[in-house]
């Protein structure tokens, strides 16, 4: 080991060295191919909560370069044989409805299908062709229209609070109200039509229930509270509400919310979905269109902007959730080195000791060996060695660029 002062004398520009001008060092300047094989999620791990469509969010989100870690926070039960259902559906043909409101598309068709089932299908659809058929999105609209039929109204919002308002504005004092409900009962929308006189009926085509396997669920967890995953994505309620209420029964609920809370990114595919996670005080992201295309974008947005990027060594160094963008060039780091980079990068240009790196490896011991090692694996993730300096008998520090010594002093 070799003595190096704590602040190196500021080094002559790149472009005042003319050796390197001509001949530049491959082995720390990366080829064009590498700096452009990623996307805008490259280095960063998100979380999947959803049952249905995953495999369709989980390829949006690794065609722009994430890791996707998918554990799905609930299962969707259909009730084609369940008698609630049948129940309800007899009790509609045995008296019509004068509004029916579908909410879902996958809904609308498994109640179909069910009423198909039991040799009531055409029955069904003839009682729906003759009352004010409400449809919540352009989704349940192309269900509603597959059957032969034709919605009154659809809401631009896709919002059930707007359908809400729709109904109250018109009146439904003394009206037979039927909704299909999507999973999760609607409180304060069946109380609201209540409250206004309206008799309601709930048609519940599918419910939610716990996972078969809760394995999945409980990484997932686990790499969560353990800061493993940079974002978390939800689109529905009822997940939301799973994964609390595991972590809960895990007796984890307090350390996922400070993980929600801080580092991990909670997106929500719109204000309903978000409604657990603001019940527990925790603020999510959600996109201005309540569709995974628009979700994946907002995720686009958001995390490359929160990782931060410092001038190291005439780099530009930017830390994201699994690895470092060097330049353009992404550069994978094992967990443990990651951990070093972020407590180098908490007090850039300054030295960090060897005592305090080594309580944030995780699991390390008292060894500080153990920093040494993890410290060389960094390193040569980094593939510029010279971004992190040791200073002897001191610690490590970030070699920060001598003109942004001022920005970070008091940090």
């Amino acid at each position: 080991m070799y003595e190096q002062p704590q602040r190196p004398e500021k080094q002559p520009d790149r472009a005042e060295r003319p050796d390197q001008a001509e001949q530049p060092d491959q082995t720390e300047r990366p080829d064009q191919a590498e700096q452009q094989d990623h996307g805008p999620l490259a280095g960063f791990t998100v979380g999947v909560t959803a049952a249905r469509r995953a495999d369709e969010l989980g390829a949006l989100l690794q065609r722009r370069g994430a890791v996707v870690l998918h554990a799905p926070a609930l299962r969707i039960v259909p009730l084609a044989d369940d008698s609630e259902l049948l129940a309800a559906t007899k009790q509609l043909l045995g008296q019509a409805p004068d509004i029916v409101v579908a909410t879902t598309a996958i809904g609308f068709r498994g109640w179909v299908e069910a009423a198909d089932g039991w040799g009531l299908g055409e029955d069904l659809l003839a009682v729906l062709r003759g009352v004010e058929l409400l449809a919540r999105g352009p989704k349940v609209k192309g269900a509603v229209r597959a059957q032969g039929l034709t919605e009154e109204w659809s809401p631009s919002s896709e919002s059930m609070a707007e359908v809400l308002d729709r109904l109250l504005d018109e009146g439904v004092e003394g009206r037979r109200i039927a909704i299909q409900l999507h999973g999760e009962p609607l409180p304060g929308f069946v109380e609201s039509l209540r409250a206004a006189g309206a008799e309601v009926v709930g048609v519940p085509v599918y419910r939610w229930m716990a996972p078969e396997d809760i394995g999945p669920l409980d990484r997932l967890l686990d790499a969560t509270v353990s800061r493993g995953v940079d974002a978390l994505t939800f689109t529905s309620a009822p997940a939301a509400a799973s994964l609390l209420g595991r972590a809960d029964e895990r007796g984890l609920l307090p350390e996922l919310l400070t993980a929600l809370g801080h580092d991990v990114l909670p997106v929500c595919v719109g204000p309903v979905t978000a409604l657990p996670l603001q019940a527990r005080g925790i603020d999510t992201v959600q996109p201005e269109r309540f569709r995974l295309g628009p979700l994946v974008q907002v995720l686009c947005k958001e995390l490359p902007s929160r990782a931060r990027t410092l001038p190291i060594a005439g780099y530009q160094v930017a830390i994201r959730g699994h690895a470092v963008l060097v330049d353009d060039a992404l550069r994978p780091v094992p967990p443990a080195g990651m951990s070093l980079m972020r407590a180098l990068s908490r007090r850039p240009g300054w030295v960090v000791s060897r005592a305090e790196l080594l309580r944030a490896l995780p699991g390390a011991g008292k060894d500080e060996h153990a920093v040494e090692t993890a410290m060389a694996r960094l390193r040569t993730a980094l593939g510029t060695p010279k971004l992190i300096q040791t200073v002897v008998k001191r610690g490590y520090r970030l070699a920060l660029d001598p003109s942004a010594d001022s920005k970070y002093a008091d940090v």
